[in-house]
């Protein structure tokens, strides 16, 4: 039976390439199959091309993370054959190319990939742009297994992956083989390859539709500690709110969610999202809290969907035709990344998500973050030139200053139409101009938002945007009635400001009370210096959940019951108090009496 399986399945396969070779089609084959040493075979076979010859590149950087990350590194024994399967002459230019001689005669090239998840020491690659090869689990990041030929990018493709019966793939694309042990996809160009991830677990996920769009949440927990039902109603109010907020300016038909939760023991390290057109790949540590877990992926899931408005619909040339292995980049990321993580905020103080004051945290703690950056430096040259230093190293300031410039753009837009229209007004405006199709000329873009709004904001972009001068926030929010105030900040238990008040016993995985002035929490439970802490209500901690026991004493309100089992000089003890919370004071900001008309429109409109 086996071997008549194996036989069928080559047999079926050769067809497939065969009909796509006709049709003009990129064939290729992953088999996650037959995995050899964390390894995984692609097969590639084109259509006839004209070429003497045939330049392959696997990524060297991709769409959405700005830096160079050389996928290549991870290919390894790369062959070229002719029909008779003799091998064709084959050089390596360069990390990322692969250049086939004689390249008329090409009929398929082989090679072997490695994931990223389990050496992350040895890169810089975001996880969620990363690889990974497990029995369990593939996290198939297209653009680290697939890559195209020199000039052919816009060739279509056809992805057939082999696969264990027990694993499933999600993905935002329809599967075109209805076979439980293969599945075939097909893509247009290599943009939609490199633009849909797939990941494959023993199925684990959810489906809802909001007006028109399906919805797919699928999660991946090797320990079984989160199931996607436990999460799927955050997901989904998140999912609505964010509909609402943005009316008819989404388009998408289907969306998926793909959720990977690592042990963080020879595994993903690098949390976040990363964002495609129909869906977006997400990293956390399995240990989070489920609350936490939760109110992480709406900040960080909404952000990513965001990314529909743009860059994915409103963008440049250079988004649109983007070069993978020579890349130019567009100046404006204060509106890819800055404009998307300010609505990321928004709507959630708009559909009631969060708190006017918990949005207000949120603005001032960006703010105090970008005044470490440096606050001079054009952001549209430091957008043009991220790839290098000294921009490279000011990248994070999109997802502050960035978010910032989109709320006083967003301000000054609501004071001029008195408070009828704002930032996401613009943002509709610019995707009917131009679209998912169109792409602008970056030097456009400032001279178009000023046709669509007022010379004020064409005076803010020259100013504060393409200029030197920093932006005086306060000067904005005062437009809108908000003013800074003193603010009592509730402090964690186990940190004073930034030093912790425990720490690893040596020679021990044991969690252990620091010798320092303590605070309320630890005088209230009497505990000492040197005191080591085996379990905390009901759970034991110790450096292998070092990183959960914070997160989750970030939950703990005011006079919530602690039981705490401890050894104090070799002698079991067991504590039992409540939760108390000291708070320091803290710069913030907050609405006033004043332009409460105007600010209700800006947060609520």
């Amino acid at each position: 039976m086996t071997r008549l399986f194996c036989f069928l399945f080559t047999a079926l396969t050769a067809l497939s390439f065969a009909q796509g070779r006709m049709r003009g089609d990129i064939q290729v084959q992953i088999d996650l199959v037959n995995v050899q040493d964390d390894k995984v075979r692609v097969t590639v076979i084109p259509p006839r091309f004209d070429e003497s010859t045939l330049v392959y590149h696997i990524p060297k950087i991709i769409p959405g993370t700005y830096s160079t990350d050389d996928y290549g590194k991870f290919v390894e024994d790369f062959k070229a054959f002719d029909k008779s399967g003799k091998p064709l002459s084959v050089t390596q230019p360069d990390i990322n190319s692969w250049s086939i001689a004689n390249a008329k005669k090409l009929d398929r090239i082989t090679y072997l990939v490695n994931d990223t998840y389990d050496v992350e020491h040895s890169h810089e690659i975001f996880s969620p742009a990363g690889t990974n090869i497990a029995p369990d689990n593939y996290m198939l990041n297209l653009h680290g297994f697939v890559g195209y030929f020199a000039n052919k990018k816009e060739t279509a493709y056809a992805l057939t992956i082999s696969h264990p019966e027990t694993l499933w793939g999600a993905t935002a694309v329809d599967d075109q083989d209805a076979s439980a042990t293969s599945d075939l996809f097909l893509y247009s160009r290599y943009f939609d390859v490199s633009d849909n991830p797939i990941m494959y677990a023993k199925p684990d996920y959810t489906q809802f539709e909001v007006d028109g769009m399906q919805i797919l949440f699928s999660i991946y927990s090797p320990n079984g500690a989160v199931r996607a039902a436990d999460v799927a109603s955050d997901i989904e109010r998140m999912m609505r709110a964010q509909k609402k907020f943005l009316g008819n300016i989404n388009q998408n038909k289907k969306y998926a969610i793909l959720l990977y939760l690592s042990t963080m023991q020879k595994d993903a390290q690098g949390f976040g999202a990363l964002e495609h057109h129909n869906s977006t790949t997400v990293v956390f540590p399995e240990m989070m809290p489920k609350e936490q877990l939760a109110s992480a992926l709406i900040d960080v899931v909404s952000h990513e969907f965001f990314h529909t408005v743009t860059p994915l619909s409103v963008h440049s040339r250079e988004i649109h035709f983007f070069d993978y292995n020579n890349p130019q980049m567009s100046q404006h990321l204060w509106m890819y990344e800055g404009v998307t993580e300010y609505f990321a905020n928004l709507f959630q103080i708009n559909q009631g998500l969060i708190t006017e004051d918990e949005f207000y945290s949120r603005m001032t703690s960006k703010m105090e973050n970008a005044s470490r950056m440096n606050d001079k430096m054009p952001f549209t040259k430091m957008s043009r030139n991220v790839l290098e230093e000294p921009y490279k190293s000011q990248y994070l300031n999109v997802y502050e200053k960035g978010a910032l410039i989109a709320m006083c753009m967003d301000i000054i837009i609501r004071e001029k139409s008195g408070g009828q229209r704002g930032i996401l007004d613009l943002m509709k405006k610019l995707s009917e101009e131009y679209g998912s199709k169109r792409p602008f000329e970056d030097q456009e873009l400032f001279p178009k938002i000023i046709a669509l709004t007022y010379p004020e904001v064409g005076d803010f972009l020259n100013t504060y945007v393409a200029g030197e001068t920093p932006i005086p926030y306060m000067d904005f929010l005062a437009r809108v009635g908000v003013r800074n105030v003193k603010k009592q900040q509730p402090e964690n238990v186990f940190l004073n400001n930034q030093t912790p008040y425990i720490t690893i016993k040596p020679g021990t995985k044991s969690i252990m009370i620091v010798d320092q002035e303590f605070n309320s929490f630890l005088k209230g439970l009497k505990l000492q210096p040197e005191d080591v802490i085996y379990e905390i209500n009901g759970t034991a901690y110790n450096l292998d959940n070092l990183y959960d026991l914070i997160m989750t004493s970030q939950q703990w309100k005011e006079g919530d019951p602690i039981t705490m089992k401890i050894s104090r000089k070799g002698k079991e003890m067991n504590i039992k108090g409540k939760v108390k919370l000291d708070t320091r004071e803290v710069e913030g900001i907050s609405g006033t009496d004043e332009h409460s008309a105007l600010r209700e429109s800006w947060l609520k409109g």
